[in-house]
């Protein structure tokens, strides 16, 4: 059966719950734990004669329960009130970001992480301006010099860029980068090669993997934070003018698996 004969099907019962303010803000609540009707009352804003209905409405969905004065969420509740949680972030992500999503090519990011790109609410767009033309590459340094642990799925290269990670090798701290093979073959040239081997000889926190498939994605992502970078929508050139920044712990997470994602298909780089 195709989805808008479902649609038509069930149409009456999600127009039920879309329509209702109360109901997806009880349901939405519920996620976070269990509630009594005072806190509900806090949360939505509304009185007991208002919410009781809906409650009802919800427990005769088998959506909701009570216990000890206490409502929750049943096990098909909890789908429900999930799917609808990720569909609010998803929304407020692509709506607080529109451009950046709308002017560049997203098929870099693999599907079951684009479809959990709420992740990234708590993030803002940086970028160059005329002001300061190398905004988006200062803070990427930044956040290499304050990371203590860097990984970094990389499209381009460029020797500023390869000065700032091999800085924080010679440090010690831990890096590890993801790149494609017509990358990998440059650095096999001045001024790459002397600088990657030296750092790859002597540090065994310097892991270099390459990846068959073309990436058509940029990221940086340390213990603190994370940088995304894309192409524009023609898929051939990168935008090095504008980056997703975020240092929430949720976004972070997301990037590290972005960043997985890649490596789990790269292979190290030999000398």
């Amino acid at each position: 059966m195709k989805v808008l004969d479902v649609y038509d099907t069930m149409m009456e019962e999600i127009q039920s719950i879309y329509r209702s303010r109360l109901q997806l803000q009880i349901l939405l609540s519920l996620v976070e734990g269990n509630k009594t009707l005072a806190d509900l009352r806090e949360i939505t804003g509304s009185t007991s004669q208002a919410i009781i209905p809906k409650i009802r409405i919800l427990e005769a969905s088998r959506y909701i329960g009570a216990v000890d004065y206490e409502y929750y969420l049943t096990p098909s509740g909890r789908v429900i009130a999930t799917k609808i949680q990720d569909y609010v972030m998803v929304t407020a992500v692509i709506h607080r970001n529109r451009d950046f999503f709308a002017d560049h090519y997203l098929q870099g990011i693999p599907p079951q992480l684009l479809m959990s790109i709420g992740d990234l609410y708590d993030s803002a767009i940086i970028s160059d301006t005329n002001v300061d033309i190398f905004n988006v590459f200062f803070n990427f340094v930044k956040m290499v010099n304050e990371g203590n642990r860097i990984c970094i799925l990389s499209p381009i290269g460029s020797p500023a860029h390869t000065d700032a990670i091999a800085k924080r090798v010679s440090e010690g701290i831990p890096v590890e980068l993801v790149i494609g093979k017509d990358l990998a073959q440059h650095f096999y040239d001045p001024p790459y090669f002397e600088i990657v081997k030296k750092l790859t000889d002597k540090w065994n926190g310097f892991v270099i993997y390459v990846i068959d498939a073309p990436i058509r994605i940029g990221l940086t992502v340390t213990d603190k934070c994370l940088s995304l970078g894309l192409y524009k929508n023609d898929g051939i050139t990168y935008d090095t003018t504008t980056d997703l920044f975020s240092k929430d712990p949720v976004a972070v997470a997301w990037a590290q698996r972005l960043f997985d994602y890649y490596k789990n298909q790269a292979k190290p780089l030999q000398f």
